[in-house]
């Protein structure tokens, strides 16, 4: 008999084929759906969740009592409780690896974009006001050989820097829990405190995933310590940027300009004053966006789930510790069974 599966994501058929041939499989669009009775029906008798986007809190972990398994067709689980997961001995999965070149590519226009104001120039085209050659009002700034500082050099920070200083011949800062060797020796990176990397950079990458340590770990103050010439772009998590800190150094034009993919508030409301500003470049979190990769992603956390499901380690294991047996103290004398 087949393991029921909630799937609150359209996926692409051969991976809802996929899914099917193992699992009896519900499917949602979106958790959009979470206060319906089939859907909460759905939960209450699934052993394995797989989507994306939505938030997955300890109340709705308490509504799944079959739950064994959830695989997030994502690299980031920051809006799922991991705490109430590992509490029930519940896997956890994602998908890394998979994404890392089509987000650093994301990255990388971001940062080209808002250099040469790409979105601003190209309404001004659409709007007739290219009536004589451009002049100064018009110009960007170069890219090549300027000073990128990453915030976060995990698997996309470090195919950023490879963009950057083989493709552009930028000089790469980095920020990171722990130094990397390999990048350094390769790419002539080098690794800064936080604060002098923000000084330095003409170009601040933030790649960093959301922790609580992690959380506004761009703000007012760090925002103080950029060039006015700089930008900044956030790639990873909205909220590691405070958004109001940002709106206020770009009103200020305490710095340049930003390049946007990730905002604390998803979707952006339209009157958010970013939207307003000629010197932001916006998009609507299109990092992994491709239909090459978003495949990947998918066919990586059904394969996740599978395996999970299964009694197998699967491959992107989030919090390995819960296969860990619980440990059990040594008895004391008076606890020592009699032989029998």
């Amino acid at each position: 008999m087949k393991k029921p599966i909630l799937l609150y994501k359209v996926v692409q058929p051969d991976v809802l084929a996929l899914l099917k041939e193992h699992f009896e499989v519900d499917e949602f669009d979106g958790l959009a759906a979470a206060t319906r009775p089939d859907f909460l029906a759905a939960l209450a008798r699934a052993q394995g969740l797989i989507g994306m986007y939505g938030r997955i809190d300890a109340g709705f972990i308490a509504a799944a009592p079959r739950l064994q398994a959830v695989s997030t067709v994502s690299v980031g689980y920051d809006a799922i409780d991991l705490a109430a997961l590992n509490a029930r001995g519940i896997l956890l999965c994602n998908t890394p690896d998979v994404l890392t070149e089509t987000t650093a590519d994301t990255a990388f226009l971001l940062l080209l974009g808002v250099a040469r104001r790409v979105a601003e120039l190209a309404q001004w085209l659409k709007e007739g006001h290219w009536q004589r050659p451009v002049g100064a009002e018009q110009y960007g700034v170069d890219v090549h050989g300027k000073t990128l500082g990453i915030v976060g050099m995990g698997r996309i920070g470090g195919a950023v820097a490879r963009r950057a200083a083989l493709g552009f011949g930028m000089r790469v800062l980095y920020t990171a829990r722990s130094p990397k060797p390999q990048l350094e020796q390769a790419l002539g990176a080098q690794w800064r405190e936080l604060e002098a990397l923000l000084g330095e950079s003409d170009f601040v990458c933030v790649l960093a995933p959301l922790t609580a340590q992690t959380r506004h770990l761009i703000g007012a103050e760090q925002l103080a310590r950029m060039k006015p010439e700089a930008f900044l772009i956030n790639a990873a998590r909205g909220a590691v940027v405070d958004e109001s800190a940002l709106i206020d150094a770009l009103q200020r034009r305490r710095i340049a300009g930003a390049g946007l993919d990730v905002f604390e508030q998803e979707p952006l409301p339209p009157q958010s004053p970013l939207l307003a500003m000629p010197n932001v470049l916006a998009l609507p979190h299109v990092g992994s966006a491709t239909r090459e990769t978003r495949h990947a992603m998918e066919l990586c956390a059904a394969h996740n789930l599978i395996d999970a499901l299964a009694g197998r380690r699967p491959r992107y294991l989030v919090n390995p510790q819960v296969l860990e047996p619980p440990a059990t103290a040594s008895p004391t004398r008076s606890e020592t069974p009699s032989p029998r």
